[in-house]
């Protein structure tokens, strides 16, 4: 195994870029059969498609699409920046533990929130995530807070400012990152492996039960 520290952020990086090349190859019909939607009408596909329509895959290929340059240049420069030091500080596993959970927790939130037919898509929810727990972490090691916390209100700033921004998922990504990392990070020794994991335990049984609300939703 190698011991390049930032393996898992890099791995990361080209599956969002593969993606993005993917897009600009395929066009709007990768783009909707991967992004994120509640319950809508593809006249593409003649159907009605969504989560809520069995196609559960949508939570987390939305989360590695993007369309517009600026979009994945901004999203892969942030997870470049974030995410090494994280995963170097983490270990993998967490990191990549922490990196999924916060993407479906921006997903889920979206998917519980936005309305039914409107599509989202991006890896900004994961980036808040990682965003959070750095803040976590930074306050575990007694750093300065002011930089993150900076970083944190600008973006927050431009997430209920800026039209067409999926708030939902850089809401639900920053919460989910947030609550995983601290259990990460403050875990006692004696304990830790429980605790870690009943933390991501957690989030996740909260990711899934917001799903299973909205599908009731929309089906029932």
């Amino acid at each position: 195994m190698t011991s390049d520290p930032r393996l898992v952020t890099k791995i990361l990086l080209a599956i969002n870029i593969a993606v993005w090349l993917a897009v600009l190859s395929a066009g709007d019909r990768l783009v909707n059969d991967l992004d994120l939607v509640g319950r809508a009408y593809d006249p593409g596909t003649v159907q009605i498609v969504g989560v809520a329509e069995g196609q559960w895959w949508r939570l987390v290929t939305s989360v590695f699409l993007h369309q517009q340059l600026m979009h994945i240049a901004f999203n892969m420069l942030s997870l470049w920046w974030i995410g090494g030091p994280l995963e170097a500080a983490l270990g993998r596993a967490r990191f990549i533990v922490l990196y999924a959970l916060s993407g479906l927790g921006g997903s889920a939130l979206s998917y519980l929130l936005a309305a039914q037919n409107q599509p989202s898509l991006g890896a900004s929810g994961a980036i808040f995530g990682l965003l959070g727990a750095t803040a976590v972490l930074m306050r575990r090691l007694n750093y300065d807070m002011r930089p993150v916390i900076a970083l944190l209100a600008l973006n927050l700033l431009f997430t209920f400012t800026w039209s067409g921004i999926a708030w939902q998922a850089h809401v639900g990504g920053l919460v989910a990152g947030t609550v995983v990392a601290y259990g990460m990070v403050h875990a006692p020794r004696d304990k830790r492996a429980l605790v870690q994991r009943g933390t991501c335990a957690l989030v996740l049984l909260a990711i899934v039960a917001m799903v299973w609300i909205r599908t009731v939703q929309l089906t029932g």
